[in-house]
C-alpha cells in the first residue's frame, strides 16, 4: 500500500482530469503486486536452490477476517485470473471496467474468469479447524429469528428485522437497497423450497441455505448479515458465486444458548 501510494504521489500531474481516481489508484496496485509477485518467486526460487533440509522457508499466512474463503481461493491464481475474479466476483465492476483495470481486452477478461473459476471449483476441500465465531446475544438471538421466519416464509416478518436503510448486495447481480429489490419475493417464488440454518463458516457465523429435501446435499447459498442497535443493517447473498461455497473450509451448524 505505501509503495502504491508513493507511486501515486510521484505520477500524480499525470492524472488526466478525466480519469478516474479510483481506477487510477487501483492500477498503479495492481502492478506493484505484480511486481512484488515476480520478485518473491525469483527470490524463493534462488534460496530453494541453496535449501538445507535444517531451513524452512515461510509459509504465507492467510489473514483473518470476513474473506477468509476468498482469501484461500485466490491465492491459489496467477495474479491476472485472481484480478479478474475479485473485481467481478466480490467487487462487481464489469467486463469492460475490469478490462480497463487490468490493461486487458474484453475477450482477455471473459478466458481469465473462465479459468479463473475453473481452477477455484477444483480445489480440494481442506480440513483446517477455526475458532468459534463471537456473536453477541443480541445478534445471536436477530440471527436465530431471521432463521426461524426464513423458514416459516413469514417475509412480512423477516422485512420487520431490517433497518429502513438496510443495505442488500447479491453478487454479481444486485446491489442497492433491501427496500428498492424484491430479493425476499425471489425466494418466495423459488420451487425449490430451501431451509436456512444459522452455521459456523470457517470461524464466522453465516446463514446457510440447504435444499429442503434434501439437507445433506451441499449448500446452495451463504447468505452473511451484520447487526447494529437490533436491526440487520447489511446482507450479502453468494447464491451466484458458487466458487465462495466451495472455497469454506467447514460449515457446522450453531445451536441457540439458552
Amino acid at each position: 500500500m505505501q509503495e502504491a501510494l508513493f507511486e501515486a504521489y510521484r505520477k500524480i500531474g499525470l492524472l488526466d482530469d478525466t480519469q478516474a481516481l479510483r481506477p487510477w489508484l487501483f492500477r498503479i496496485a495492481h502492478n506493484k503486486c505484480i511486481d512484488f509477485i515476480r520478485t518473491r518467486r525469483t527470490r524463493l526460487k534462488a534460496e530453494a536452490g541453496y535449501a538445507s533440509d535444517e531451513i524452512v522457508l515461510p509459509v504465507e499466512p492467510t489473514g483473518p477476517g470476513a474473506g477468509r474463503a476468498i482469501e484461500r481461493l485466490v491465492v491459489h491464481l496467477p495474479p491476472k485470473e485472481r484480478a479478474c475474479v475479485l473485481l467481478k466476483d466480490v467487487f462487481d465492476y464489469t467486463i469492460e471496467e475490469i478490462a480497463d483495470l487490468t490493461a486487458s481486452t474484453a475477450g482477455g477478461v471473459k478466458a481469465a474468469l473462465h479459468r479463473g473459476r475453473g481452477k477455484l471449483n477444483a480445489l480440494p476441500a481442506p480440513t483446517a479447524s477455526r475458532p468459534a465465531p463471537v456473536l453477541s446475544h443480541e445478534e445471536e438471538q436477530l440471527l436465530h429469528l431471521y432463521v426461524e421466519r426464513f423458514n416459516r416464509r413469514d417475509w412480512d416478518g423477516l422485512r420487520a428485522l431490517i433497518g429502513a436503510d438496510a443495505t442488500l448486495r447479491v453478487a454479481d447481480w444486485f446491489e442497492g437497497t433491501v427496500r428498492e429489490s424484491p430479493y425476499f419475493t425471489r425466494y418466495a417464488e423459488l420451487r425449490a423450497r430451501l431451509v436456512a440454518v444459522l452455521s459456523d463458516v470457517d470461524g464466522q457465523p453465516v446463514i446457510v441455505l440447504h435444499p429442503a429435501e434434501a439437507m445433506t446435499a451441499e449448500p446452495q447459498a451463504f447468505v452473511r448479515i451484520s447487526v447494529r442497535d437490533g436491526a440487520i443493517v447489511h446482507v450479502t447473498d453468494y447464491t451466484h458465486c458458487p466458487w465462495v461455497i466451495a472455497g469454506a473450509e467447514y460449515v457446522s451448524p450453531m445451536r441457540a444458548r439458552a
